[in-house]
């Protein structure tokens, strides 16, 4: 390997999960330099060799940061959560310095695709919106692989995440970092696992009020999303998910049709801090729509989009569902399907809107698939591997956000 193809890689925070680790191995074993900066306890758990800790107030961090990839030469930033504070601020040094940045997170499909797209997602995605460039950049692409080839491990997830998340509440020297988190973990925690333990009963509970809907009645989801979610956060001009729920509820009395039901469904990972249910009712109350607007606690969501007309959300990964399953579809936030042709973008109007284009449709998955995600999981074998190794492969080519040769 040559002076000019090293690359210098620099990793902030990613997954919780020894993926950020392992993939800095493999590219250090290729020839690469590796770097990692600790902004937290947590970060420490899951990088385990000598690494830059930053332990100085948030004032410093962009200096900092901008002082490190210049001192260093990064030709490569690495990272989850394009919208931490620490990360925006990283970020915009690299990019005033030509720095190549990346982020991966969970895949826009799922279940075992992971995302690996330069600067950002939604909003900041480079994917294009013009229905045209995207029947153009598809062009040849291959149609998507629908084969479930990896598990996860919620458990192991759920365990790292506990470790990473109560290391950061004794941070030792890492006392001034700027946490990402919007609740402390303890209660979210706590809402979490009582939410699982009810479950089997809220399941219980949807299956009833989905059986007690007129057989004939159109329907419609609201697919929420969790209030912590940096979509909602930064990709949208909602601060919870009351206002868009409280939108969309108001749309649907004024303009859906009057035989129409519309159900609300919980993320199944939402911590449940706010009472959802009496929240929801109270929405529908004020809209004069009791017996139209159902919150479901639980349920499978894949057979309730199959049975619906359409969806309802800001930006969720359900909505990339409701278009393979050519459901009509409104985006509410900075979601990156909302393109005209896949999304209709009047909510008094989507009621009676027809399903996405299936052409622009199968373009799009195409183009996503191929050029922003890789096959594997963060927590399971051999998925993570997989992931690891197809991540290095990208970074290692630079063809990150590109269709492979």
């Amino acid at each position: 390997m040559t002076n000019a193809s090293r690359r210098q890689f620099l990793f902030l925070q990613g997954p919780i999960s020894p993926f950020f680790h392992r993939l800095g191995v493999l590219l250090r074993a290729r020839g690469h330099g590796v770097r990692r900066i600790n902004l937290c306890l947590g970060d420490t758990l899951f990088w385990p060799e000598p690494a830059v800790d930053f332990t100085a107030p948030f004032g410093e961090w962009a200096g900092f940061i901008q002082d490190f990839l210049a001192r260093h030469a990064i030709t490569d930033l690495v990272l989850l959560g394009e919208q931490r504070d620490y990360h925006k601020q990283a970020i915009a040094a690299a990019h005033a310095l030509g720095v190549a940045v990346t982020v991966t997170d969970f895949g826009y499909l799922r279940p075992d695709w992971i995302i690996l797209e330069r600067d950002g997602m939604n909003r900041d995605s480079r994917f294009p919106k013009d229905p045209a460039a995207i029947l153009a950049l598809a062009e040849g692409l291959p149609p998507v692989d629908g084969e479930k080839r990896y598990l996860d491990d919620f458990n192991q997830q759920a365990k790292w995440d506990v470790r990473f998340h109560l290391a950061n509440l004794w941070p030792g020297k890492f006392r001034h970092f700027k946490t990402f988190l919007l609740h402390h973990p303890v209660p979210a925690y706590i809402g979490t696992g009582l939410a699982l333990l009810r479950r089997p009963g809220l399941t219980r509970a949807a299956q009833a009020t989905l059986a007690a809907l007129p057989e004939d009645a159109p329907r419609w989801v609201f697919a929420m999303q969790m209030e912590t979610d940096y979509s909602i956060r930064a990709y949208s001009d909602f601060p919870d998910m009351d206002v868009p729920i409280g939108k969309a509820v108001e749309s649907f009395a004024r303009a859906a049709p009057k035989d129409g039901h519309l159900l609300v469904k919980v993320h199944p990972l939402d911590p449940c801090i706010k009472p959802w249910p009496k929240l929801v009712a109270r929405i529908a109350a004020r809209h004069g729509l009791p017996g139209r607007v159902h919150y479901l606690g639980a349920g499978n969501l894949d057979a309730m989009l199959r049975r619906a007309r359409g969806v309802v959300t800001v930006n969720s990964t359900v909505g990339i569902r409701a278009l393979q399953l050519g459901r009509s579809l409104h985006a509410m936030g900075d979601a990156i399907y909302k393109v005209a042709g896949l999304t209709h973008a009047d909510l008094d109007g989507f009621w009676a809107a027809p399903p996405p284009d299936p052409a622009l449709t199968d373009a799009f998955l195409r183009g996503i698939a191929a050029c922003l995600h890789l096959r594997g999981v963060y927590y399971r074998e051999p998925g993570l591997t997989a992931a690891v190794e197809a991540a290095a492969e990208r970074l290692e080519r630079g063809l990150v956000g590109v269709a492979l040769p």
